[in-house]
């Protein structure tokens, strides 16, 4: 059912994600591409209420249990108003997280576990996987003072013990190896201006994209 390509970038707190996507978003429709950007959780007015629910309050505010169900509630939503039907119709769509990131902070770090990630995956997304994801690789301790730098109100899971954050990281360059076909894993750590030609070369090269 698939037209367009859908793009998803990955990576712990701070790690340059929103920046980056506005590089490549411009880039893109530059060369004459339909753009969606979006994120998760979010995306569509019912996915930002949810949002609203689940990176505010405490940290320990939810299980992990109820955070992956959350989540996925918001994916379902995304998909069936925003997502699908912009590649239905050729667009190319951006994402800020998506099943990725539910696999490494409720499935691994957050201890939920990887098979009821994937039964929910397996009924909810189904065969609208990401064409490509971008896993944006940072020390968490440098990823936490950038994120620190521009705290809002929307800082849950920026409050989690340091070891939920390493534990992320180990999470993120595993599904890389697991998931090689369609993930690529960048160094985070460098200037956006490198950071963005790094993406740039690798989506070209992963989607035969110009």
């Amino acid at each position: 059912m698939k037209g367009g390509h859908f793009i998803t970038l990955e990576g712990g707190e701070g790690a340059g994600k929103t920046t980056l996507l506005t590089a490549l978003k411009a880039r893109l429709e530059t060369s004459g591409h339909e753009v969606v950007l979006t994120r998760e959780p979010g995306g569509t007015p019912g996915a930002e209420a949810i949002r609203a629910l689940l990176v505010t309050g405490a940290a320990d505010r939810w299980t992990a249990l109820s955070e992956l169900c959350l989540f996925f509630a918001a994916r379902e939503d995304h998909l069936e108003r925003l997502i699908r039907p912009a590649l239905k119709r050729g667009a190319i769509v951006l994402c800020d997280r998506f099943s990725d990131s539910t696999r490494a902070y409720q499935g691994q770090a957050g201890g939920a576990g990887r098979e009821a990630v994937e039964a929910l995956d397996a009924l909810i997304v189904r065969q609208t996987q990401p064409d490509l994801t971008l896993i944006l690789d940072i020390d968490p301790a440098i990823g936490l003072k950038r994120a620190a730098a521009r705290r809002g109100i929307e800082d849950r899971f920026e409050g989690k013990a340091f070891a939920f954050h390493t534990a992320l990281r180990a999470a993120y360059l595993e599904l890389a190896e697991r998931f090689p076909e369609r993930c690529g894993v960048l160094d985070a750590s460098v200037t956006p201006d490198v950071l963005a030609e790094a993406a740039w070369t690798l989506l070209v090269a992963r989607l035969s994209l110009s």
